[in-house]
C-alpha cells in the first residue's frame, strides 16, 4: 500500500505563559502581584528585582528564601495585611462567633491576625482545622508563635504565589481567583 503525500508538520503559535508574563512585567506590576501574595514591600522588592525566573520552581524557591529572611518589622507589616481565613458560605453563626472569639483572644495575646495556610485541607475541614489551630497556637509563648506565625505566612504566599500563576495557565478548565487560600 502506498502512503500519501505527509502534510507538513503544524507548530501552534508560541502563548506566553503566566511564568513569561511575571519575568516580562514592569516592576511596579510585578510587586503589586507578589503583594497580593504577601504583604511585604521588602520580600516583594526582592522577588521582582531577581527576575527573570527559568521556571515556576525557581520562582517558588526564591519566595521561600526572602520569606525566610524577613525582620521582625517585615513580619509585623507581613501580618498587618492579613486577615481571617474566610469560611464557606454555609456556615452557621455559632461557629462564626466561635471562631471570631478564638480570634479576638489570639490577637489580645499576640497582637496580629492569626495565619493559617489551608491550602491542601478540604473546605469542608477548614472551620475545624482553623478553629483547632488557633486554640492550640494560643498556648505558644510569643517567640514560639512568631516563628510558626511567619512559616504559615511563607506556605501562603508560596500557595497564592503558585496558585496565580498554575490557575492561570490552567483557565481554560479550572478558573481561578489571583489571590486565594488564606
Amino acid at each position: 500500500m502506498t502512503r500519501g503525500p505527509t502534510l507538513p508538520a503544524h507548530r501552534l503559535p508560541y502563548l506566553p505563559t503566566p511564568l513569561d508574563a511575571f519575568n516580562g512585567a514592569p516592576a511596579d506590576e510585578a510587586r503589586a502581584l507578589l503583594l497580593h501574595c504577601l504583604h511585604s514591600l521588602r520580600w516583594s522588592h526582592r522577588i521582582a528585582a531577581h527576575r527573570p525566573y527559568p521556571d515556576l520552581d525557581a520562582l517558588l524557591a526564591a519566595a521561600d528564601e526572602a520569606a525566610y529572611d524577613l525582620s521582625p518589622a517585615d513580619l509585623a507589616d507581613a501580618l498587618a495585611g492579613e486577615s481571617l481565613p474566610e469560611l464557606p458560605e454555609d456556615t452557621y453563626s455559632a461557629a462564626h462567633m466561635a471562631l471570631s472569639a478564638a480570634h479576638a483572644a489570639y490577637e489580645a495575646r499576640f497582637g496580629h491576625a492569626f495565619v493559617i495556610y489551608l491550602g491542601d485541607v478540604p473546605p469542608d475541614e477548614a472551620l475545624d482545622r482553623t478553629l483547632e489551630a488557633i486554640r492550640s497556637r494560643l498556648t505558644n509563648d510569643p517567640e514560639e508563635e512568631r516563628v510558626t506565625a511567619a512559616e504559615e505566612l511563607r506556605r501562603l504566599a508560596r500557595g497564592r504565589l503558585g496558585e496565580y500563576l498554575r490557575g492561570a495557565e490552567n483557565c481554560a478548565t479550572s478558573p481561578h481567583a489571583p489571590v486565594h487560600g488564606k
